[in-house]
């Protein structure tokens, strides 16, 4: 059987309630036809006037109870405020809160109000829809917290946090087929919406559990070195597995990702196997199968630890149109689902308790956490939310489209390392940062007046633009992040622009417009970049990163002041290029400077040098025009090699090659000078240059042939 090496991931854990109260069964169809129940409150005991919680919370609960068992597929709450019991300080309190029931709309009237008794737990509800509770809709109203009137001085047990992040308006763990509409959520201490999983861990394997080994393709124990092995079969009996035919290893300890995993039969025969199986990763338990075998590369037991846990993600869910505001810690936390659509909602004002985010989708408790996958978050609109706007921490698979991220000052989207397959489509980020960790595809976003930080690997940005925006890539690995069809827009000469470091990237087609502070392209001590088609447009001047340019076009802002430069320690190559300045157009000054320009054009806009190599370890200047129409002085030079006042100095430009390159100045300049290259200077190639007006100024012992002075 083949052989697998994993690594473990290391997550950031988050706080993600899960509470009990689960109804099982299993996925009931939605009814065909509308059968519509109307709540009479006082039928119930039920006070519409912002009293008496107990009775009102107990009322409600019985109404939908009734309704369901009568066949009814829509509950409607008429207008008034309902006020639900705020339950026992460290108790589940189960029937504290609205527990809803499958196969129900639940649709508030405008005026309806569901809030939440002031108190001091650390933890609550307004509404819970449960494992089992599939097929439900939530259709309008108010959700209210108590976060204004919360005593947050006391904890629920002495090992509780204290932080009272977890009361929330509507909790979903493990149903499916729900949707979210129209409603509003606001000032509860946690989360306007959980969308969770239910789980239980069935059990734990310890260091003792593992033998040295591994299995045949016949399931059957083999020596093989350097793994270990499950050493009896684990069980698949729990009643869970009947509900719900699937598993999940988590939480490895001194243990990979990768396993290889076997199913046998009640008489211990392979009935099945997964040679490239993960943690994390949801199995569904095969026709038949009684029992399972792990096997582990690892030279040792020792320290091993891993559990079995069964988990049901919520899934098909949506949430839309709704006004999610002034919660402490999130607008929606999606911690264990599939299938989730998020659009068309407004969040906002989130803030008081970390992460501080309009949307995280975090499954929450690192390697024991739930898996959230296919998320599609789109067309909503984020603002002055306390930290982020959208988080996709963990999970695969995602959609972040159409978004007006808009928290000035914060982060408005962050995908991190353990999230893979995000794609970033046509969104506008406003004020906010952008923070790419990994696998991730950028398309056509827009962001002004914001922060963006790319470290890859995996990332393709696509079609983005920037306004007065700094763009940073720092990929972690040569060639991690790709960017092309991108635009940069400097209005405001501030510090925005685009920067490179650690690791060289390729980057296709993009223009950089106006002046920024920072200059041109700042670089770290990257090397190898590769650039087709960049241009330049009134840039600042500054530094260039060390690669290969193909096809670009550089021009100063006419007031700049500050040099273009190739002064990196490395080799730099221009191909079919465009320098145009009103003062020096390149500039190079390293010792260890590979500078060449190859089939390349120099325009000179005003009076100043051209071309000046100050120091370099190789300068060749083949097949290139330049042009200088405005020059005044005669003295000046258009191709440099070292400066009149560092003349006496030892020479510190190695090698020079200047051939094959045509020169035309307004006046009688001097086209191509080495004369001052300094002190042991060697010779230098000068051949086959056509000159006119501009006349050569070389030093004796250059090698010269082939070129021309003309007049023009």
């Amino acid at each position: 059987m083949r052989r697998l090496v994993g690594t473990g991931i290391m997550f950031l854990a988050v706080l993600l309630i899960l509470l009990g109260g689960a109804i099982p069964g299993s996925e009931r169809a939605s009814a065909q036809t509308e059968k519509t129940y109307r709540l009479v409150p006082a039928d119930f005991g039920i006070y519409t006037d912002g009293t008496h919680p107990v009775e009102t919370t107990k009322g409600l609960n019985d109404a939908l109870q009734r309704a369901h068992e009568q066949g009814y597929n829509k509950f409607i709450i008429p207008p008034g405020t309902y006020m639900i019991k705020k339950g026992v300080k460290g108790q589940p309190n189960l029937d504290a809160r609205i527990n809803m029931v499958p196969d129900m709309t639940l649709e508030l009237e405008d005026g309806a109000v569901l809030m939440k008794e002031p108190n001091d737990n650390e933890d609550y509800q307004i509404l819970y829809i449960g494992y089992g509770v599939d097929n439900v809709t939530i259709r309008g109203g108010k959700f209210v917290g108590d976060r204004d009137q919360h005593d947050y001085s006391r904890k629920d047990h002495p090992y509780s946090s204290g932080t009272h992040e977890g009361g929330v308006g509507i909790v979903a763990l493990g149903a499916r087929n729900l949707k979210i509409e129209g409603i509003e959520a606001y000032n509860f201490t946690g989360d306007a919406i959980i969308i969770g999983g239910r789980g239980q861990m069935i059990r734990d394997l310890y260091a003792h559990h593992f033998v040295p080994g591994a299995f045949d393709a016949g399931g059957n124990p083999t020596a093989a070195e350097g793994w270990i092995r499950t050493a009896d079969p684990v069980p698949l009996n729990h009643e869970l597995f009947r509900q719900e035919p699937y598993f999940e290893l988590s939480n490895n300890i001194n243990l990979p990702a990768d396993f290889e995993l076997i199913f046998l039969d009640s008489s211990g025969k392979m009935i099945g196997s997964k040679l490239e199986a993960k943690v994390r990763q949801r199995f569904r338990i095969p026709e038949g199968a009684a029992s399972f075998h792990l096997a582990f590369e690892r030279a040792t037991n020792t320290g091993s630890y891993v559990e079995v846990w069964w988990r049901v993600p919520s899934q098909n869910v949506v949430v839309r149109e709704s006004h999610l505001h002034h919660n402490r810690r999130q607008g929606i936390t999606v911690g264990g689902a599939d299938n989730v659509l998020i659009e068309h909602n407004t969040i906002h004002d989130i803030s008081g308790i970390a992460p501080q985010s309009g949307v995280d989708v975090e499954g929450g408790y690192g390697e024991n956490g739930f898996l959230n996958t296919n998320i599609v978050i789109r067309n909503n609109t984020f603002y002055n939310n306390g930290a982020y706007d959208v988080i996709l921490f963990d999970g695969n698979n995602a959609v972040v489209e159409g978004n007006h991220l808009g928290s000035r000052g914060k982060i408005g989207l962050a995908v991190s390392p353990p999230f893979t397959g995000a794609l970033v489509k046509n969104n506008r980020f406003e004020g906010t940062r952008l923070v790419i960790y990994h696998d991730v595809t950028l398309i056509g976003n827009h962001l002004s007046d914001s922060y963006t930080y790319i470290e890859g690997p995996n990332v393709t940005i696509d079609g983005m633009k920037f306004t007065d925006a700094s763009f940073i890539v720092s990929s972690s690995r040569p060639f991690g992040v790709e960017v092309r069809n991108v635009t940069m827009i400097h209005n405001k000469r501030a510090d925005s622009g685009f920067s490179i470091w650690v690791n060289p990237i390729r980057v296709t087609n993009m223009t950089i417009i106006g002046e920024s502070r920072l200059g041109v392209i700042s670089a770290g001590d990257t090397s190898g970049n590769v650039f087709t088609n960049l241009r330049m447009i009134g840039h600042s001047g500054g530094g260039l990163p060390r690669g290969t340019y193909n096809g670009c076009y550089f021009e100063s802002a006419p007031g700049n002041k500050r040099e273009l430069e190739a002064s990196g320690a490395g080799v730099y190559v221009f191909e079919n290029c465009t320098f145009r300045s009103p003062i020096v157009p390149l500039a190079i000054y390293n010792k260890e400077a590979d500078i060449t320009i190859r089939n390349s054009t120099v325009i000179l806009d005003g009076d100043s040098n051209g071309i000046n190599v100050g120091s370099a370890k190789s300068f060749v200047f083949e097949n290139n025009t330049v042009k200088a129409n405005a020059l005044i002085r005669p003295t000046l030079e258009l191709v440099k090699i070292n400066d009149y006042w560092q003349r006496n100095d030892p020479v510190d430009v190695m090698n020079v090659v200047i051939r094959n390159n045509v020169i035309e100045s307004n006046i009688e300049a001097r086209g191509i000078s080495t004369f001052y290259a300094g002190i042991g200077a060697p010779s230098y190639t000068v051949t086959d240059n056509t000159l006119y007006n501009a006349k050569l100024f070389l030093k004796e012992n250059d090698v010269q042939s082939g070129n021309k002075e003309l007049t023009k």
